[in-house]
């Protein structure tokens, strides 16, 4: 028995709008300080994850903020020729104020805002718990890279813009949000409007599946099922939720996962990389979300 139109229909929903408009406000606020020890530095705010891309849920909690310093940056010169790499050597020098500076400096400002007990470091992100009427928030702070096309002078180069972290670990982590949610938006128009409601239909439906043990927490994170549905062709999204459910998991059942990308559009999909997907955790989802399907 297929699940009813109407639960479909409600997992749909976005969740939190107002609690994580406010918080994401008052994280920027205090990023944004004119009194910060950082405040005469270069750098952006701005969001990432599920409510940055629109598709959070009731189920979500933390907001994803990046805290991006853009006075320092590093480039990946690997598709330039010999000649422009050495124009960009040429044209930047090395930075008198450090990362590790800005991250002590910012690490530092929040804790003055928010007190010590409500800020902790994370492995990725700084993490800035909940309050009344604030939802908790990771703040992960960062610098611009820069994954060059073309560089000729400052005037004439051309880069996908990303950021770079080291995590607590020691691994360093290479990602591209703003392309991501760029991206997800693209497919989001094409599909007349229908991509971010299934990513939160999709995600509704894996928390009723670990709730009931189907999968195990962990086997599908949002950031792979919305890299998952961005590859299913736009013409499979609309009408009913039902036919779109269907026509999106039969899609992916039957194609070659090998083959699909992050959202991005710089990584494979499935790898062995910590920015990709395990193609059995996909499949294991998959079929959980038939069974759920075919059992309701």
């Amino acid at each position: 028995m297929a699940i009813p139109e109407s639960q479909l229909e409600t997992w749909s929903h976005q969740g939190a709008i107002t609690t994580s408009k406010n918080t994401y406000a008052s994280i920027r606020s205090t990023l944004q300080d004119s009194n910060s020890p950082f405040a005469d530095k270069d750098f952006k705010v701005f969001l990432q994850g599920s409510y940055g891309n629109d598709t959070n849920i009731r189920a979500d909690s933390d907001v994803d903020v990046v805290m991006r310093l853009d006075s320092i940056f590093r480039g990946n010169l690997q598709a330039l020729p010999p000649e422009q790499q050495a124009a960009y050597h040429s044209a930047f020098s090395n930075a008198t104020y450090t990362f590790s500076q800005f991250k002590q400096a910012v690490i530092g400002h929040l804790q003055r805002t928010y007190g010590q007990h409500y800020v902790r470091l994370g492995n990725k992100s700084v993490k800035v718990l909940a309050n009344s009427g604030r939802l908790g928030a990771d703040v992960v702070i960062c610098h611009q890279y820069r994954d060059y096309k073309r560089f000729i002078n400052t005037s004439d180069q051309s880069y996908d813009e990303g950021i770079i972290f080291t995590a607590s670990t020691g691994s360093e982590i290479v990602n591209y949000p703003t392309l991501h949610r760029d991206n997800c938006t693209t497919k989001h128009q094409a599909t007349k409007s229908w991509f971010k409601p299934t990513v939160r239909m999709f995600k509704n439906m894996r928390g009723r599946l670990i709730d009931a043990g189907g999968i195990a927490t962990g086997t599908a994170p949002s950031y792979f099922i919305e890299g998952m549905l961005y590859n299913v062709p736009d013409g499979k999204f609309g009408g009913p939720f039902d036919d779109t459910f269907c026509e999106c998991v039969n899609w992916l059942r039957d194609t070659d996962l090998s083959k699909l990308v992050c959202a991005n559009y710089k990584h494979w999909l499935f790898g062995s990389d910590s920015v990709q997907w395990s193609q059995d955790n996909c499949k294991a989802y998959l079929n959980a979300l038939v069974n759920l399907w075919n059992r309701w």
